[in-house]
């Protein structure tokens, strides 16, 4: 069987510079991967962002492209860089200087899912690991960086909204020590990756919408943000977090009562943050 690693949703007329992503809410899990691991079906899910996709993929109706992956996180991480290979999992690869991601098993390649537990007993070929880069990863990218360039060609601009969730409060508390997270963080790499006033006018609307909101903290973006924000050529990049806990059941991974007027609130959310980029083509593009 061959597995598509994504899945772009067009709109039937691109209308504004705003596209949106969900790297980590996919959820085919394939059978030989299931068979390597040691983790029951629904704890191998806890590392998902699970049903961003759902609440995201309304934004067709508002003229923005979205792009999601349809390979789970645990699987490969599309939120890492090529390079972020883990020597305790991976054969082969030597010892380095890494980084935090990836010695707490958070590579391109997972080796623990929510809360540090192993996916797998032991490690996995460097075979297995090249194998998914390639035919995960790198068409993922490959997709992503042709519609930021397209979309500026035709704009002038792109906004990027890289759309993930967060465990509620009470869970990454335990994490963070912080206590009082809001509904919605906003990362821009610390106002590295987006122009101050777009990320403005994103913040704006969910405050508008009754949310509470921070910026930065306690996430201020990891590799896409990094990769593919660049504000002085008009490659705006914002990581969006939502609180799990308004939308699902975070201890069964299954959506809550809460769900269906969620994401309609959130609609209105993504189509005024849509609206942002609203823009003639031909216009922006002279």
């Amino acid at each position: 069987m061959v597995v598509v690693p994504y899945n772009l949703l067009y709109p039937e007329i691109q209308s504004t510079s705003v596209i949106f992503c969900s790297p980590h809410s996919g959820r085919y899990y394939p059978e030989e991967f299931i068979k390597m691991s040691v983790l029951d079906e629904r704890t191998i899910r806890s590392s998902e962002d699970a049903f961003v996709d759902k609440l995201v993929s309304q934004v067709i109706d508002f003229g923005a492209l979205f792009l999601k992956a349809l390979l789970p996180r645990a699987y490969v991480d599309l939120n890492r860089n090529v390079n972020e290979l883990d020597p305790a999992l991976i054969e082969g690869v030597r010892s380095q200087q890494i980084n935090s991601r990836v010695s707490s098993g958070l590579g391109i390649i997972p080796r623990v899912v929510g809360g540090g537990k192993e996916i797998y007993k032991g490690k996995i070929s460097t075979l297995e690991a090249e194998k998914r880069i390639e035919n995960f990863w790198k068409p993922y990218h490959h997709v992503l960086r042709d519609t930021l360039i397209n979309t500026r060609t035709q704009f002038g601009e792109a906004i990027l909204i890289d759309c993930h969730s967060m465990p509620s409060g009470q869970k990454l508390n335990k994490i963070t020590g912080q206590s009082n997270l809001p509904d919605i963080v906003l990362g821009d790499g610390h106002g590295a990756s987006c122009k101050e006033v777009i990320i403005d006018a994103v913040e704006s609307e969910f405050l508008r919408a009754g949310f509470t909101v921070s910026r930065n903290i306690p996430f201020s973006g990891a590799f896409i943000v990094k990769q593919y924000g660049f504000p002085k050529k008009n490659e705006n990049v914002i990581q969006l977090e939502i609180c799990r806990s308004l939308y699902m059941d975070e201890e069964n991974v299954c959506l809550n009562k809460n769900f269906a007027e969620f994401r309609d609130v959130l609609g209105e959310v993504l189509k005024n943050i849509a609206h942002i980029g609203k823009k003639e083509p031909s216009v922006a593009a002279e």
